[in-house]
């Protein structure tokens, strides 16, 4: 019964693995419904956020902002949102995917890129590609920080305003439903009016601004940048518990299918050993 005795280690491991992902897919819902609700939470002040730039952009147009200007630079800002753990299906997948096909237009055309990585395996995979890695943010655990963001993100910025890149752009997972996640890339700098514009405004309005003008808008659009990549971030983290947690269930109904494909095997082995050592007796018996 050497053989029996192997498939029966081999259903206790896959048991045992059983059991792990159960607890992963248990605990992944748990924290997906926080995700869930504290990105939702953060979409409306996302949305506000645009809709107020965008009628400052439209109110005080005799003031351009360093974000709406256009810079002819040869390097590209990415910000790449990704996860710091695995587990998670596809996601990360996806997302690098789309970032790797950007890199190699941008190689095409003759520009290159400076990245700031939220997420270890954003960061593993730019140090991999040669990407010149300017900042990154890891081990955000499972609330996002905007104090954490607001450095790596910073530099990206301050190259843009000192005309070092021509764009900025967010790479991250937006959140649709539990079973879907879709990869996008978002143009943050420069603020051009498509960027910032949700819906045409059809009001003529301004605003009355305290202390002036410059210093309210400098002030919003770096609040919107912030609020951009937060909200990009926050975005992230439901996507991947969601992904985890379903990841986690087909795991676990592999698992359960595998155990009773070996548990048929081995009912298969233990039948055909009684069945010979019977045979045995039998042919004893009558040779006696």
């Amino acid at each position: 019964m050497a053989a029996g005795k192997e498939i029966r280690g081999k259903i206790k491991s896959v048991e045992n693995t059983k059991k792990i992902t159960k607890a992963m897919e248990m605990v992944a819902a748990s924290k997906m419904r926080k995700a869930q609700d504290r990105m939702r939470a953060a979409r409306p002040y996302s949305e506000k956020i645009r809709h107020v730039a965008a009628n400052l952009g439209k109110a005080n147009p005799e003031y351009v902002h360093p974000f709406m200007e256009v810079n002819h630079a040869k390097d590209v800002g990415l910000i790449v949102v990704t996860t710091d753990k695995g587990l998670c299906g596809g996601l990360n997948t996806n997302v690098l995917r789309m970032v790797a096909n950007k890199l190699r237009d941008l190689q095409t055309e003759g520009h290159k890129a400076q990245a700031v990585a939220i997420g270890n395996k954003g960061l593993g995979f730019l140090g991999r590609s040669g990407v010149k890695v300017v900042a990154h943010a890891t081990q955000l655990g499972d609330t996002p920080h905007l104090d954490k963001l607001i450095g790596p993100v910073k530099v990206l910025l301050d190259a843009y305003v000192n005309g070092e890149i021509n764009s900025v752009q967010l790479c991250y997972t937006r959140f649709i439903n539990t079973m879907k996640q879709e990869s996008v890339v978002e143009q943050l700098l420069p603020l051009s009016a498509e960027v910032l514009k949700t819906h045409e405004v059809h009001s003529t309005w301004d605003y009355i601004y305290e202390p002036d003008a410059q210093t309210v808008i400098d002030e919003l659009l770096l609040r919107y940048v912030e609020a951009m990549v937060y909200q990009a971030v926050a975005e992230s983290m439901a996507s991947e518990q969601s992904a985890r947690m379903v990841a986690m269930k087909s795991a676990t109904d592999n698992a359960g299918n595998v155990i009773n494909e070996l548990k048929l095997v081995y009912n298969k082995t233990r039948q055909a050993a009684i069945t010979k050592e019977l045979s045995e007796i039998v042919a004893g018996a009558a040779a006696v």
